[in-house]
């Protein structure tokens, strides 16, 4: 029997001196980061995120969190805290909010200026009071105390949490790395862990993203260097892509450009958007005369410009792949013109971003990516950097987060080779409550978790059985079947006539539709009229019957959809 799903409240009260941990994505996948903290006097959310869809997932924009399990609690969640502004921490926000009941947003200036533009444009920017805050400084959020501390990351004011509950102390770490030389000079914050450490730690949470890479991820930094040795080799245009998020990236781009003299023209919607965002609140610095028009590109010599734009990630209407495809109306591609893709190529996204490559070099351009160019260093932890953490901290339960499943069953068994015992570095899934408290821990039976597809306008419309009905489709095509019956006397009007999609050619299908006509008139001519007049009972023996056929003959299976008119 299939364990039943209930909601987040277990049938047991929890007790006023324990926690319950509820993680609704981000574990065992990477995106859809969304974590639930509950006492006795309410809920706390850690991040609302969203994943792009998967190859499999035909036609879906984006995906967010299923938060079937706390929708009836929309009254006792005390606030939403944000740990840094990427799309897998933030992006779920808009679509969520309501259903959350518009609780308070808590985050860093540079957080909260990006979700700002998220809720203006879906209409929700009045309706949701957003906090700012300043590291170091604890704030009471309904029966939490929480106390933002900076982790250095590939996103400006990226920030972990401390809060303080009933049952003791938790350290989220949010997405992190130790980088000794960040861009700003803002270091993740390696005080305020220790200092935890020493105050006593009931549980840690820790980004398991670079669990597998040994050492130390190197220094942002390192990626303005290879800026630095890179373009004074460049003779003609030069185009960067990058995320349009990553602050950091964008400002050593813009350093290196000046100091070869190139002006900077930017392109792509979320780039100008989030540079504008970035300069206004101070977090980055360009002199004005370094930025220009796409139009004013023309009157420069190759060599004086540089192009800063979205698409690294090969995204099929980003600024870049126009490009390349040479569909942008101002900017193309010409022999001795340099691409540098500053990016890591995300999982799933290696057979578009190669395509690009491809169409970038048939335009005669050099290009560099991950694979060739040290041109762009991970935001995340390596082994070395979680096991310093992990021995700052010294948590009594250590809970890996913001991974693969594979990701934290390795980082659970690297705390466990720094004496974590198995009964105290855990490995949990979506939707398996955690509590904790002074008698130990306990799973509590599972609750309903998942992902709600977004496709267009319609947010959850697109289930599991819809996504098969479209891999079907693209795999093996649409038979359609048009038959017209007498609905009195079951005789047959009009057809049955076929006419197919994505199966086989026209030209070459004539003789078997024509086999496929006659099986279906003689399969309606062996049925007695009161079975032909159950008109269901009809379209199940014609699909039957089709399939049959196909399976037979060419050894493929259509979607067949038969369409029966009354006359």
């Amino acid at each position: 029997m299939m364990e039943e799903l209930q909601t987040v409240r277990t049938s047991q009260p929890l007790h006023p001196e324990a926690v319950r941990i509820l993680a609704l994505g981000g574990l065992g996948e990477i995106g859809l980061n969304m974590m639930v903290i509950e006492v006795a006097g309410g809920l706390l959310i850690i991040d609302c995120g969203l994943m792009f869809p998967e190859a499999y997932m035909l036609g879906i924009d984006l995906v967010i969190p299923d938060i079937a399990a706390i929708a009836e609690r929309r009254d006792e969640i005390a606030g939403i805290v944000l740990t840094h502004g990427h799309e897998d921490h933030i992006g779920a926000i808009p679509f969520l909010l309501e259903k959350l009941g518009f609780p308070p947003i808590y985050g860093s200036p540079l957080t909260l200026g990006l979700l700002a533009n998220k809720l203006e444009e879906h209409q929700l920017k009045s309706k949701v009071e957003c906090r700012s805050v300043k590291v170091r400084e604890p704030i009471n959020i309904g029966p939490f105390e929480v106390e933002f501390f900076r982790a250095a990351h590939s996103i400006v004011d990226g920030c972990g949490l401390a809060i303080r509950t009933p049952a003791g102390l938790i350290v989220h770490t949010g997405d992190f790395k130790l980088d000794p030389t960040p861009v700003d000079n803002q270091p993740t914050d390696l005080g305020r862990l220790a200092a935890y450490g020493e105050e006593g730690v009931l549980l840690m949470l820790a980004d398991s993203t670079n669990v597998e890479n040994t050492g130390q991820t190197l220094s942002e930094r390192t990626v303005g260097d290879a800026f630095d040795e890179r373009l004074p080799q460049c003779r003609g245009k030069v185009l960067v892509a990058t995320f349009s998020s990553n602050i950091h990236r964008i400002q050593q781009v813009i350093n290196a450009a000046q100091k070869v003299d190139r002006k900077v023209v930017v392109s792509g919607r979320s780039m100008v958007s989030n540079i504008a965002i970035a300069r206004q609140l101070g977090y980055l610095h360009i002199p004005d005369d370094m930025l220009i028009e796409l139009r004013q590109m023309r009157d420069l010599r190759p060599n004086r410009v540089l192009i800063l734009t979205t698409g690294s990630q090969g995204e099929p209407l980003s600024s870049l792949s126009r490009i390349a495809m040479d569909d942008h109306k101002k900017i193309s591609i010409e022999p001795g013109d340099t691409v540098i893709l500053s990016s890591k190529f995300i999982p799933g996204n290696e057979r578009a971003i190669t395509h690009l490559i491809n169409h970038l070099y048939r335009r005669g351009a050099e290009v560099h990516y991950e694979t060739t160019s040290e041109i762009h260093v991970s935001g995340h932890a390596s082994q070395g950097e979680l096991k310093t953490v992990l021995n700052l901290v010294r948590p009594e339960y250590f809970v890996p987060v913001h991974g693969e499943y594979r990701h934290l069953v390795k980082h659970a068994q690297l705390a466990r080779s720094l004496g974590w015992s198995e009964e105290r570095a855990l490995v949990i899934s979506n939707g398996t409550p955690l509590t904790l408290s002074a008698n130990g821990h306990r799973f509590e039976p599972k609750v309903e978790t998942g992902r709600v597809f977004i496709d267009g306008k319609g947010v959850g419309d697109v289930g599991e059985m819809e996504l098969r009905d479209r891999r079907h489709l693209a795999n093996h095509g649409l038979v359609i079947v048009f038959l017209a019956l007498n609905q009195s006397s079951g005789e047959i009007v009009s057809g049955p006539e076929i006419i197919t999609r994505g199966f086989i050619p026209e030209d070459d299908s004539e003789e078997l539709l024509q086999e496929a006509k006659r099986l279906v008139y003689a399969m309606l001519e062996e049925h007695s009229r009161e079975a032909i007049s159950d008109w269901e009972e009809l379209r199940v023996e014609v699909r039957k019957t089709l399939r049959r056929l196909f399976n037979k003959t060419i050894d493929r299976r259509p979607l067949i959809l038969p369409i029966i008119m009354e006359l």
